[in-house]
Parts: C-alpha cells; sequence; structure tokens
C-alpha cells in the first residue's frame, strides 16, 4: 500500500509540471579502486514520474525515462573483507522520490533500495566488475540528483558474548485450528496474570496456554469484528492483562479489547480522527509525568499509529482504548519515509516509533508528553534498510534498536538517552555468516537484558530477487546480557528452514514470495522468557529439500533454557526442547 500512495502523491504533485527531458548522468560513467575510492555524478532535472516498479522490476525506455551510470570497480582479492561499496543517490526536496537500483554486466538486479526516504543507500561486497547504478524518478518533481560510489571500510565489529546462547523449542499451531497457515506478520503478546500467550494474524487470534513441561495448547479466541482487514495487530499490555485487536479499516480499524484473553472481546473506537490509512501500530505503557494522565481506572496511555500520504500519526486513548483522541503527525515526508515499525512505551512513559529511512538513517520519533509533541532522532551510525526496525525498551530505559543495514545485515544500537545519541552500533549475524535478514523484533527486560529476533540466512546477494535468488532461511535470536556492549546469535530451527528462496519486502508489488508479509514479532513472559511469533513459510517436503511451500503457518519460539531477560529468575528453566 505504501506505494499506491506515492503513485498518488506523484500524480497530485507532479500534474502541473512540464515534461522536459531529464539530463542524463553526467559523467556517463567512472571508476573507483583501491586508490581512488570515491567518484560522483549528477543527473537531472527529472520531471516525469517513472512508477512501473510498482508491477516488478522497473521499465526504462523513452517514454519511462530512467538514469543510468556505469561503474567500474577495481579491487585487490581479499579486499571485500574489511571493505564495502556503498552507492547512494540524494536530491535537494525530500518530498521528491527516487529510488535505486544496482544491476551486474549481465543486467540482473543485484540490490535495490526503494524506499520513500533520501538519500537511497545500498551496500554492496566490493567485487571487481561492471556495474549499472540506475536511478528511477519515482515521484521526482523535477528535482536534480547527485550519486557517489565510494569504497567505505567495515565498522570494527566486538566479539560474540560469552554468556551461553539460549535454547529454544519452536511449536506450531494445530492443523485443525482456523487460519493456522494464514498467519503473515504475526504480533504476540502475553499476560503476566495469567500465563496466556496472545498470537494475532490475518483475521486469526490465537490463545496459547503452556502446561508445567512446556507444552502448548492453542485455543482459536477470534474477535467477532475480525471479518475483514487491511492489516492486522495486536497490542496484550503485560501488567494489565488487556489485549487489543485491531483490524485496518482505512483511516479507522475495527479494534476490540479483552480482558480475559480473548474469552469475549469489548468495541473500540478503533483509533484517532484522521488517522492513517495504512500499517497500523498498537501498544501502550504509563502515562508521562509531564502529560495527559488517565481519565478512567485503567492506569495506562493505549496508542493507535498509522501511516498516510505526507505523514504518520499517533492517537492516544486515556481511557484503556475505548476512545482515542484525534491522530498528532510524529513525522512528515520531509523528514522520514517509509513505513514506521511498532510502537514501544518505556516505563517513564516516554513513546517510541521506529522508521527505516529518515535522512538515510535508522531514526525513532519520540515523545516525551504522551504524543502531544513529537521528535526525530536518528541513529547516525544506521544506514537506511527494506525492513521495517523494532525498538525494545530496558526495565529503567535503555534503548535497543534492532534494523536492517543497506547491506541487509542484522543491526543493534544502544541509546541510554531516549535516542539522542547512541553507542555499541553491531552486526550481530556476522559471527554466523548472516548475509542478509528481514523482519527485524527487538524485546528487552532488565535494563541490560534484551534479544534480537529476526529471519536469516547465508546466502548473500539481491534476496527478493525470485528467479535467482535460493538462500536458506532460518529464525535467529540474538540476545545481550550486558547492555548490547556483547550479543550472542543462535539458530533457533537449524533443521527447520522458515523459507526457501526469495523473500520480498516490497508489499504489494510481490509474487508469491511475499507469503510471510511484512513484520514478525517477539515479547517475553513474566519469568523474562523470550517467545518470537512468526510464519512458517517451509512446512511438509519443503523441510528437506523444497521447493519452498510457500505458507504462513502460526508458529512460536518459546525459550526452553539459559538465562532469561529478567535476573531474578536467573535459574534453570522448566519445559522440555521440542
Amino acid at each position: 500500500m505504501r506505494r499506491l500512495l506515492a503513485t498518488v502523491s506523484a500524480v497530485v504533485l507532479t500534474g502541473a509540471l512540464l515534461c522536459a527531458p531529464a539530463e542524463a548522468a553526467d559523467p556517463a560513467g567512472g571508476a573507483i579502486s583501491d586508490s581512488a575510492t570515491s567518484v560522483t555524478w549528477n543527473a537531472g532535472p527529472f520531471a516525469v514520474p517513472n512508477t512501473t516498479g510498482l508491477l516488478g522490476d522497473p521499465i526504462c525506455n523513452a517514454v519511462t525515462v530512467c538514469d543510468d551510470f556505469r561503474l567500474t570497480v577495481s579491487t585487490p582479492a581479499g579486499y571485500g573483507d574489511t571493505h564495502d561499496l556503498r552507492i547512494q543517490i540524494g536530491w535537494p526536496n525530500a518530498a521528491a522520490d527516487f529510488d535505486l537500483y544496482v544491476l551486474d554486466a549481465a543486467g540482473a538486479i543485484i540490490a535495490s533500495s526503494a524506499s520513500s526516504g533520501d538519500p537511497e543507500v545500498v551496500l554492496l561486497p566490493p567485487t571487481s566488475g561492471v556495474y549499472t547504478v540506475r536511478a528511477v524518478p519515482f515521484a521526482p518533481l523535477a528535482q536534480s540528483l547527485t550519486g557517489t560510489a565510494s569504497l567505505v571500510a567495515k565498522p570494527a565489529n566486538p566479539p560474540p558474548s560469552t554468556f551461553p546462547a539460549p535454547a529454544f523449542g519452536s511449536y506450531a499451531a494445530p492443523a485443525g485450528l482456523a487460519h493456522s497457515n494464514d498467519a503473515g506478520e504475526p504480533s504476540i503478546g502475553v499476560d503476566w496474570f495469567t500465563g496466556a500467550t496472545m498470537y494475532q494474524a490475518g483475521l486469526g487470534t490465537f490463545r496459547v496456554l503452556w502446561d508445567a513441561n512446556g507444552s502448548p495448547m492453542w485455543t482459536d479466541t477470534s474477535a467477532p469484528l475480525a471479518l475483514t482487514s487491511l492489516d492486522p495487530i495486536l497490542y496484550t499490555d503485560p501488567t494489565t492483562g488487556r489485549t487489543f485487536e485491531s483490524q485496518l479499516a482505512g483511516k479507522t480499524s475495527l479494534m476490540e479489547f479483552s480482558d480475559n484473553d480473548g474469552n469475549t472481546w469489548l468495541p473500540s473506537q478503533g483509533g484517532g480522527i484522521n488517522s492513517g490509512v495504512d500499517h497500523q501500530t498498537v501498544g501502550g505503557g504509563p502515562f508521562a509525568p509531564n502529560g495527559l494522565g488517565a481519565l478512567t481506572g485503567y492506569p495506562h496511555a493505549v496508542y493507535y499509529c498509522s501511516q498516510d500520504i505526507a505523514d504518520a500519526s499517533c492517537a492516544l486513548s486515556r481511557d484503556g482504548g475505548v476512545t482515542f483522541g484525534p491522530a498528532v503527525p510524529i513525522y512528515n515526508l520531509l523528514t522520514c519515509g517509509g513505513l514506521h515499525g511498532h510502537v514501544k512505551v518505556s516505563s517513564d512513559g516516554v513513546v517510541y516509533v521506529p522508521n527505516k529511512s529518515c535522512g538515510g538513517n535508522q531514526a525513532l520519533a519520540v515523545s516525551s508528553d504522551n504524543g502531544l509533541t513529537w521528535t526525530v532522532r536518528k541513529n547516525p551510525l544506521s544506514t537506511a534498510g527494506n525492513t521495517d526496525p523494532s525498538v525494545g525498551i530496558g526495565a529503567n530505559g535503555t534503548v535497543y534498536l534492532g534494523y536492517h543495514a543497506a547491506d541487509g545485515h542484522a543491526r543493534i544500537a544502544v541509546s541510554h538517552n531516549r535516542g539522542v545519541t547512541w553507542e555499541s552500533d553491531q552486526d550481530v549475524g556476522a559471527q554466523l555468516g548472516l548475509q542478509n535478514i528481514v523482519f527485524p523484533a527487538v524485546v528487552a527486560g532488565d535494563d541490560n537484558r534484551a534479544a534480537f529476533a529476526f529471519l536469516g540466512t547465508t546466502s548473500g546477494g539481491n534476496y527478493q530477487d525470485a528467479a535467482n535468488f535460493h538462500g536458506v532461511w532460518h529464525l535467529y535470536v540474538s540476545t545481550t546480557y550486558d547492555g548490547g556492549t556483547s550479543w550472542k546469535t543462535v539458530d533457533v530451527t537449524p533443521n527447520d528452514p522458515v523459507q526457501r528462496g526469495s523473500i520480498c519486502t516490497a508489499g504489494t508489488t510481490c509474487g508469491s514470495d511475499r507469503n510471510l508479509l511484512d513484520f514478525m514479532d517477539v515479547t517475553i513472559d513474566k519469568q523474562g522468557r523470550i517467545l518470537v511469533g512468526f510464519a512458517d513459510g517451509c512446512v511438509g517436503a519443503c523441510v528437506i529439500a523444497g521447493p519452498n511451500s510457500f505458507s504462513a503457518w502460526a508458529t512460536i519460539a518459546r525459550q526452553t533454557g539459559g538465562l532469561t531477560l529478567f535476573s531474578r529468575y536467573d535459574q534453570p528453566l522448566k519445559g522440555k526442547k521440542k
């Protein structure tokens, strides 16, 4: 939907522009090497949008114009062990939108950055060869662009944590459960009073209870209003036990809430007036001391955030999610582009919404006054990526931002001052040789303990190339017990791939490889056990050898051993591993 919104915006903003021909790249090509590490070019202005990328790979001809720059790379053997090839395009007016593609000598797309952010950046191995750097004017607004290709040193990575990695069991929903194989982009939460795990995907809401041996009992507790949806989302407030189930319906949602783990549901207004039309998220937590407080006996604030054409917004509920105030913009297209991740609230009432592309960096929209005002705080150590980032917040406010970087790798950074400054930004997949990841999901417990879950593969290259990418994907969880100084990453599904081949993260332009949709989720129970809600896209014969089943089976990975995210429970966990 985000590309559809961009198309509408592009037509509105460019319809009155004269269709002057674009200027070709100047110069038309260039070369970089280990001794001459950078080259720059300019192109434009561009007046006519090229939105053919909505249907797949962009089409370039005299009518649907692209700009191509021929890049020659010459590097010695082993140079890629310590260096990356960084390619970037940028333009003066951030409301415009260009997309970046890199093609190899055979004309195959090997990397892309097609968000609505400025700049667009990709990181690649600096392999010697001839490449085409293609800029596509998706919504150009008569802008010119500047491109830069450079060889840059890889940031140093600290050694892995010396803490033992936690163990996990993987538990799939029963085949007879409605919606069990329609679980793309799941949400997960835990009611700390009852121990019930709540799992939402599509129109289905499941309650999972765990016996003394750690075996699950799944029950369908779907809400009565869950009949149609553009996007599903679930949020369980662990300390109040209230679960919210939201189904997007344009500029609001059909939302219900339950105080008994889905046995009964009550209706909600669904969202704030003038909320966005896409990609809603629901979250909650304590009220900020300097903001508006509760109107009823329900002690926590509830937030409904969503994206529109020119901005994203959040609305506050002061009555436990029954009604919401008006939606307040948290950023606009001049500040950030693309979709936001899930809203999270810290113990001191600070609200965080992560974004994958704000001026070329991952960032947080932050509010300290219950959503009345917002500030965008970028992680300057980061690069923008192609999938939503995620934030986890420790008990005393330490913030962990996990994200998909421009090179496709899994990175996470730490802030101790609400995102003003960042430290310990590192690639947690490097210790297992992971080259591509999707669906970052982060949760924290004690201030110095956090978990970062994602799908990953050791195969490099364009993971969205359905014809040529043959990577095998697994679920990984990386944990820290020292405040993000070091991490230990473990393959949670070593003998059971989650997907074979490509995973498309380009929204409605995807083919059958969008079976997992756009994200997954992670949470913890009252003892600090890590629980990951994911969709299994590889079942049956696919597990052994393929082909991929393109399923979306509701599955939970639950921690069965090792240290949890709460130090007060530092003892062996009960529950056998499956």
